[in-house]
């Protein structure tokens, strides 16, 4: 809880500090890594690079202060701040550093904001970077404590048993412990951190569903990203779609996640969009095997059939469950024909919805905010509604 006098001096300052906020992050970033150029190997520098990352980080800062200001709040706080830090944890971070952001982002708020940043305004809006920061490493020291992680050497080496082309730049890779110890527990829908030093020296992470497990091995998808006009390729799933090979050893970390089934019977809607179509794929997966009864819906968009990716494994794993129904939408069916296929983009009210169905969606943020309005719409209520989110704007998916 933000002090009574602290909140007052946010709520008056809240709008400037959010009119400003990528201006803010943009100097603070900037100054961070040229005193620890170090974390560059730590944050997505294909993020920082097209402004994603410093607008991501403007808005949770703001939003939070928000939440904590506001009379009635709707953001959903406790949801985000444990996607947050289960995306932390991949990473390994570590509360010391939380002492170095804190900083560098106090000077970044005092050298665009001017005048403005009286001892008192630097006083309340300290606090609530402190409130914030204190809740996540709360968390994140539960989740490293819970998979037996230890922040400082989160990676694991792991060797690729093998490639296997899935759709157009799409490839998933098999991975074995290669140190001999055993596969962690996880659940379907989490994801691992994959870390690569690239051929110019950075070392970048990038997080990717674990699309299948299968006894001491599990299976990652990935879509080679490629530049669109002045965004360049996407360094890591380039690097891994040109460079590694069967045989070859990966840096891996424990699976996090909080975007998980729970084994309650209800009947589920799943949603994807192109690669999002990952975390589906171990659901379904996953749900054959222990669950092959359940009632669940798989719906997916995809710009064709040359780009849907694990869609036998999905089917396979469907036709071995009682109550499975798979429907796809392509913006170019290339000729494909069959039930179940149709042309254009999803339209959910023709969705053949289960009463009191979960829905789990992994795809582009507008595509998720369309399809949760037309869920809206028919009756689905937000907390029966969950998502997961791959890039840095955790807080805009929940618009």
């Amino acid at each position: 809880m933000l002090s009574s006098d602290h909140a007052e001096t946010v709520r008056a300052t809240l709008p400037a500090v959010a009119a400003n906020g990528t201006a803010i992050t943009g100097e603070f970033y900037s100054a961070m890594f040229a005193a620890h150029p170090e974390l560059r190997h730590l944050f997505n520098q294909g993020n920082q690079a097209n402004g994603e990352q410093r607008r991501a980080l403007a808005g949770s800062v703001a939003a939070f202060a928000q939440h904590l200001v506001a009379e009635e709040s709707a953001i959903p706080f406790q949801q985000i701040l444990s996607r947050i830090a289960h995306k932390h944890a991949s990473l390994g971070i570590r509360p010391e550093q939380y002492t170095i952001v804190g900083r560098h982002l106090m000077d970044a708020v005092a050298k665009v904001l001017g005048d403005a940043v009286t001892p008192e305004v630097h006083a309340a809006w300290s606090e609530v970077y402190w409130l914030f920061a204190t809740l996540l490493i709360a968390e994140e020291a539960r989740l490293y404590q819970e998979a037996a992680c230890d922040p400082a050497a989160p990676y694991r080496p792991w060797r690729v048993t093998e490639r296997r082309d899935e759709a157009e730049d799409t490839v998933s890779l098999v991975l074995a412990p290669a140190d001999g110890g055993a596969v962690p527990a996880h659940r379907p829908g989490q994801y691992v951190s994959v870390a690569v030093t690239l051929p110019d020296g950075l070392r970048q992470p990038r997080q990717y569903t674990l699309s299948r497990t299968a006894g001491d091995t599990v299976q990652i998808t990935l879509r080679r990203v490629r530049g669109d006009g002045p965004a360049p390729d996407g360094a890591v799933s380039t690097f891994l779609f040109e460079h590694v090979e069967a045989g070859d050893v990966l840096e891996v970390s424990p699976p996090f996640g909080d975007v998980v089934m729970e084994a309650d019977g209800d009947p589920l809607v799943l949603v994807s969009a192109g690669i999002g179509i990952t975390p589906v794929a171990a659901m379904v997966d996953h749900l054959a095997a222990v669950e092959p009864g359940r009632r669940v819906l798989a719906v997916h968009a995809d710009r064709s059939p040359r780009t849907h990716a694990l869609r036998r494994q999905i089917a396979d794993a469907g036709a071995r469950m009682a109550d499975f129904q798979q429907l796809t939408w392509y913006e170019d069916t290339g000729g494909a024909e069959g039930e179940g296929i149709r042309p254009g983009r999803i339209d959910v009210a023709v969705l053949p919805l289960p009463r009191k169905a979960r829905v789990f969606m992994c795809g582009p943020i507008p595509f998720m905010r369309e399809i949760r309005r037309g869920l809206a719409a028919a009756g689905v209520s937000d907390e029966r509604i969950h998502y997961e989110v791959f890039g840095p704007d955790l807080w805009n998916a929940a618009d």
